[in-house]
């Protein structure tokens, strides 16, 4: 196995950087700063960079199938055009409380958009609003699961009919049967990371199958295999990272975000909040499936 090597690349610093993906026709990299309200563009092998700038805060985004992007804002969902920097709102969830907000999102192999919600600063006692939505192409909009306090690392197995989706604040993952006319089905836990002393943020399958997820509190990026063990763990330079995506020509390079400073956790070091490429792990991901593109 080759070595292991970590580089920071390109020159934004992200209060919260999150959502990476790879968007595999045009050879870049999309992610966003959820705080700032920045979509980030970067062609790695130029250097080439843009911003563009939406309300904030922003969760997550997907690409489109045709062009621009979809994406989870505050409390509703909305389409991005990069050529017009335009945006246009579409449903909301109906939730409008101040704690609770739309987070990380992934498109599914049918073209539809999923992404759940956080509820920071709850009681003990108290249930969590909101859930995990599903964004289908005509614009309608599912609730598919409650009693989600912190959702994060949605992503799907290779052949689509598992899904994954993490609690951070209980510090699970969970994994769900996935069909077309029903998608959610026979509900597992798939990791428990307590004994880390980390909820997973950020997530994404390889072409192995395994699920490589971010513990965001160790500064750590975990390889889970396909029956929820930790087979590997890559140390980060910075203290939270946060998000990863697979992505270059042969989709061998592991993209990772990170934190500068968010509403909970936050990192003095100078690359904190910075875009990083991983490489040499020997394994490959999978193209992101883009939203209305099944």
């Amino acid at each position: 196995m080759s070595a292991v090597r970590i580089r920071r690349i390109g020159a934004t610093r992200d209060q919260l950087g999150e959502s990476p993906v790879w968007d595999e026709r045009g050879q870049r990299l999309f992610w966003i700063d959820a705080l700032a309200g920045s979509i980030h563009v970067l062609d790695p092998a130029t250097g080439a960079a843009e911003q563009f700038s939406v309300p904030a805060p922003i969760g997550s985004l997907a690409l489109r199938g045709d062009s621009g992007a979809v994406l989870a804002l505050r409390n509703g969902f909305a389409t991005y055009d990069f050529d017009r920097r335009a945006l246009t709102h579409g449903p909301s969830i109906g939730l409008d409380h101040p704690k609770v907000r739309l987070n990380d999102g992934k498109a599914d192999p049918l073209g539809n958009f999923l992404a759940g919600t956080m509820h920071g600063d709850r009681a003990p006692d108290e249930t969590p609003l909101g859930g995990l939505y599903l964004l289908d192409v005509s614009g309608a909009l599912q609730l598919l699961e409650t009693d989600l306090a912190v959702s994060n690392g949605p992503c799907f197995s290779p052949d689509g009919r598992t899904f994954y989706l993490a609690d951070s604040a209980r510090r699970i993952i969970w994994a769900y049967d996935y069909r077309a006319d029903g998608p959610l089905a026979n509900k597992r836990i798939f990791a428990d990371t307590e004994a880390q002393g980390s909820g997973c943020d950020g997530a994404t399958v390889d072409a192995e199958g395994h699920l490589w997820s971010v513990l965001v509190r160790i500064g750590k990026i975990a390889r889970f295999s396909p029956d929820g063990r930790i087979v590997r763990t890559i140390d980060m330079p910075v203290r939270h990272p946060t998000s990863v995506t697979f992505g270059g020509p042969d989709l061998d390079v592991l993209y990772v975000t990170s934190i500068s400073r968010s509403h909970a956790l936050a990192d003095d070091h100078p690359d904190a909040g910075g875009l990083f490429a991983v490489e040499g792990l020997g394994v490959r991901g999978l193209p992101a499936h883009r939203f209305g593109a099944p």
